[in-house]
């Protein structure tokens, strides 16, 4: 029925109050006993969000663990006494990489950090050297200003990477000259040893071939 149903509302029950808001209100229920009581209200209340329908508008209640007041199913907008807030959800402590904004209690993230600019690309490299490859790694680095309460390990990175490809280089001369002349010492003595070796074999062989003992004449003196 229309008759008797209060302000704002155009259709109402004896038993469960108004079942359809003016098109501009949102219908609240609330539950008294084993009955929801149904009422219109200009905006939801702190603990809804609203939703709004071409049928009729709602206030849905926050259903976000420790949320006080949200703004979509998933979304707190402000969490209980004594916790942070941080991306829609509620937190002891502001995870890790955030930390709390200006003394409040939502969590920003990054962490508040002043970092420098990144500085210059460096050279393309492979295993500390600049030549006798085609694909490496260049870097660049930054350095951290200010950080929270002087805790620099919540701040970004102060490194970068990135793949980098040159035109294939011969290493200087004396680069391999130095390779040349550390193989022609390791030719040198695996030479040495394999003669050594040798020579040790052809003793064997000596030993081997000689009498094990030589009767020498003994002559009596007059």
């Amino acid at each position: 029925m229309s008759q008797g149903c209060a302000k704002g509302c155009e259709l109402c029950s004896e038993f469960n109050g108004c079942l359809k808001c003016s098109p501009k209100l949102f219908i609240l229920l609330e539950r008294n006993d084993i009955r929801q009581i149904g009422i219109c209200l200009p905006s939801c209340p702190l603990g809804y969000f609203d939703v709004r329908n071409p049928d009729m508008n709602k206030c849905i209640k926050c259903k976000i663990e420790n949320c006080e007041d949200c703004f979509s199913r998933n979304f707190c907008t402000k969490c209980k006494e004594g916790l942070f807030l941080h991306k829609g959800r509620c937190y002891a402590a502001c995870p890790k990489g955030s930390s709390a904004a200006n003394g409040t209690i939502e969590c920003s993230g990054p962490a508040q950090c002043e970092m420098s600019e990144w500085g210059p690309w460096g050279p393309c490299s492979k295993r500390r050297k600049r030549c006798g490859f085609r694909r490496g790694n260049e870097g660049r680095s930054r350095k951290i200003l200010q950080g929270p309460a002087g805790d620099a390990s919540v701040c970004p990175a102060t490194t970068e990477l990135r793949r980098c490809t040159v035109q294939r280089t011969q290493c200087p001369e004396g680069q391999r000259k130095k390779k040349d002349d550390q193989g022609r010492r390791d030719n040198t003595n695996g030479d040495r040893n394999r003669k050594d070796a040798k020579d040790g074999r052809s003793g064997n062989k000596r030993r081997k071939g000689q009498p094990r003992g030589t009767v020498v004449p003994v002559t009596s003196a007059q």
